[in-house]
């Protein structure tokens, strides 16, 4: 009876370290994309060249700047800090990886997440500005990302999804009327959008 007991316990504990094993690297995947009536040149200059100013075309980011030691455009190897509020005590630093400036595409590694509930190693996003026609291209942006703990990534994708519409939407006003972007004029350039 006892050795059934410890078989039981050894089988029970041995698949729950496999589920939690399999479960550490599970990741969720957000996409969204955007047509913009605006050259793939244009585009690609505000979110790959000037990745370290990201601050002129999204919403929800007080403040941004190139890293110490970090190149000062977009390239591979540039690093940049996003703050989150005034003080700088929630914020994200990224690190430009596989920079192709021929293909219009770039990934962003998370390097630190400061307080934010993600897990820097496995999550990461991807930019590419694709050619409609001459005057137009469809930015596209997927992140992946693991929170801690990891049963929140799937109550936040919903959240997560909203968010990088209103930046896709935010970079759109930015490249095509030049004018800089935060929280404060967002709402009306949403509520203009809703009722084009």
């Amino acid at each position: 009876m006892k050795t059934q007991f410890k078989f039981i316990t050894f089988l029970f504990l041995t698949v729950l370290s496999i589920q939690v094993i399999a479960q550490e690297k599970k990741t969720q995947h957000v996409e969204v994309s955007r047509i913009i009536n605006a050259p793939v040149e244009s585009v690609w200059k505000v979110v790959g060249e000037e990745f370290g100013e990201i601050h002129k075309s999204h919403p929800k980011i007080v403040s941004s700047d190139y890293l110490n030691d970090s190149p000062t455009h977009g390239c591979e190897g540039a690093e940049r800090v996003c703050n989150l509020n005034m003080d700088g005590s929630k914020y994200i630093k990224e690190k430009q990886v596989e920079f192709n400036p021929d293909q219009h595409s770039f990934k962003v590694q998370i390097t630190n997440s400061g307080t934010l509930p993600l897990d820097a190693e496995y999550s990461f996003a991807e930019y590419k500005v694709e050619k409609v026609d001459e005057n137009t291209s469809k930015l596209i942006f997927t992140f992946d990302y693991r929170t801690k703990p990891a049963f929140m990534g799937s109550l936040a994708k919903g959240k997560f999804k909203k968010q990088l519409s209103d930046y896709m939407l935010a970079v759109d006003h930015y490249v095509t009327t030049g004018e800089e972007v935060n929280a404060e004029n967002f709402k009306n350039i949403k509520k203009q959008q809703q009722s084009k």
